[in-house]
């Protein structure tokens, strides 16, 4: 009887030890302490990004004045107006020229650094980085400065040898191109490192081996480089479009959207919309007209990344 009463005290007594053995084992799961020093960013993201998102999906069905429900009135509003196409238009033109010009200009850049001896590196990543060190505003202003319509730097230069002056701000395919004349002197110095650092990795018997091959320059770039960079540029790429898309001082600071509304992007505009026109919703609804157009290329983008970590 004794020993048929015991039992029932050591079942209890082992169940808190089996509890405290697989948490143990659960501590000790390199997944599992990944998660929990992850945890403080995870609920950073949550409150910064994931509640914002949400909250703004909220405001783009309500009305003006935000105190009716009109589901997505917001959005057949926007679809009929002519200036929300050109601000898509110009949105789209910004961000992928924008994008191929500071990868192309970072790809060569770092090649032209790559080749320089190691005493000299460091001293040209400095000067390189520069521009993307200094704060976007600040430098904007210093653009808007040479673009002065009066007193532009650029004009007078010109006029020694009998071009101009140009309306750079005030014409509106001179004023596209230099919102991305600035985006671009300001984004490439950070293609410039990425592609740096990726090409560090290329082990050097690839380069050796085409060459035994007899592989010239441009072949060595297109068969080695290339191919062992293609996840990192890709990544970079994903990474700038979605910046350049969401990018806001230098069109506000430089041109606020004009001429005739010709430079707006759609942070610019979403701030004209939400902010000084005093419309919150229909600004919002702008601001998320983003999402899908980021999505189908994040979609692409990833998904090529990942079929090739596959292939490897």
């Amino acid at each position: 009887m004794a020993d048929v009463a015991l039992q029932p005290n050591r079942v209890g007594a082992a169940q808190p030890a089996r509890k405290r053995s697989s948490l143990q084992k659960a501590l000790k799961r390199k997944s599992t302490v990944a998660f929990l020093m992850t945890l403080p960013l995870i609920i950073l993201i949550a409150l910064l990004v994931i509640y914002p998102a949400f909250y703004s999906l909220h405001l783009a069905t309500l009305n003006k004045s935000m105190q009716k429900f009109i589901g997505l009135g917001n959005f057949e509003f926007l679809f009929r107006r002519d200036t929300f196409w050109l601000v898509v238009k110009q949105s789209c033109i910004f961000a992928i020229t924008a994008v191929i010009f500071k990868a192309l200009i970072g790809f060569i850049v770092a090649h032209f650094v790559h080749n320089i001896p190691a005493k000299g590196q460091r001293k040209w990543r400095g000067m390189l980085l520069v521009p993307w060190v200094i704060p976007p505003a600040m430098s904007t202003l210093a653009w808007l400065w040479l673009f002065d319509p009066s007193y532009s730097a650029f004009n007078y230069t010109l006029s020694f040898f009998g071009i101009g002056p140009i309306p750079w701000t005030g014409d509106a395919a001179w004023a596209r191109f230099s919102v991305i004349l600035v985006n671009v002197w300001y984004g490439a110095p950070f293609f410039m490192i990425m592609y740096l650092a990726a090409l560090k990795s290329v082990p050097d018997q690839l380069y050796e081996a085409a060459a035994i091959d007899g592989a010239n320059w441009w072949q060595r770039i297109w068969y080695v480089t290339l191919p062992m960079m293609r996840n990192i540029i890709a990544i970079t790429t994903l990474f700038s479009l979605i910046v350049t898309f969401a990018n806001f001082d230098i069109v506000r600071i430089l041109t606020a959207g004009g001429p005739l509304d010709h430079t707006h992007i759609f942070a610019t505009w979403a701030f004209r919309i939400g902010i000084e026109g005093s419309d919150i919703p229909l600004g919002a609804s702008v601001s998320l007209f983003m999402v899908p157009i980021l999505a189908v290329a994040a979609i692409f983008i990833l998904r090529d990344v990942n079929k090739r970590g596959n292939e490897a």
